[in-house]
């Protein structure tokens, strides 16, 4: 049976155990998970929140990473501004980035979610609005949530990974990891 941790990567961290080409200490994986043998099955950018899985199966890292398999991922996104229908509906049908067309993606408006705080705390703005939209996709390019949202002019100020298929992120505080089979 493969060996699955799901991790709440905080604000600031790699999703790696090393730092390589950096003249300043960053936070990496090996910081906070000291279990022999795992590796990420995906990425999650820097300055994004969330769900991260590791395992110590390829196949199942496979799976989980590798497109082809349309493995669906929720997040829970603070964009800028208030996000009007067409946009919402630009997001759905899939957008044109400089890669090409993504597939079409589920997008909702909901209340802002009930989260732990982020370090730093996002900048208010007081004349500009912030709204949250929940938001799955089934592929996996560099940063799409972040560029999708910027293409139809709603540009992501906090990026939380919930979910990946059935794995989620619920009851795990950032840093903190839970040990499951895959």
């Amino acid at each position: 049976m493969a060996r699955l941790i799901l991790f709440n990567k905080p604000f600031g961290v790699l999703s790696q155990f090393t730092d390589r080409g950096s003249q300043t200490a960053r936070l990496t994986l090996s910081e906070f998970i000291a279990v022999k043998g795992v590796y990420p099955a995906g990425r999650l950018d820097r300055d994004s929140e969330g769900l991260l899985l590791l395992c110590d199966n390829g196949r199942l890292q496979s799976r989980i990473s590798d497109p082809r398999f349309k493995l669906p991922k929720t997040y829970l996104v603070q964009v800028e501004g208030a996000p009007q229908e067409q946009e919402l509906e630009r997001l759905r049908e899939g957008v044109c980035l400089n890669d090409g067309m993504t597939s079409p993606a589920d997008v909702e408006r909901i209340d802002a979610p009930a989260l732990w705080p982020r370090i730093p705390p996002i900048r208010e703005r007081k004349s500009i609005p912030d709204n949250w939209l929940k938001i799955t996709i089934r592929e996996g390019r560099n940063r799409q949530v972040r560029r999708m949202t910027a293409a139809v002019g709603l540009p992501t100020l906090r990026l939380v990974r919930w979910s990946i298929g059935d794995w989620t992120v619920a009851g795990i505080a950032p840093g903190q990891f839970e040990e499951t089979s895959g």
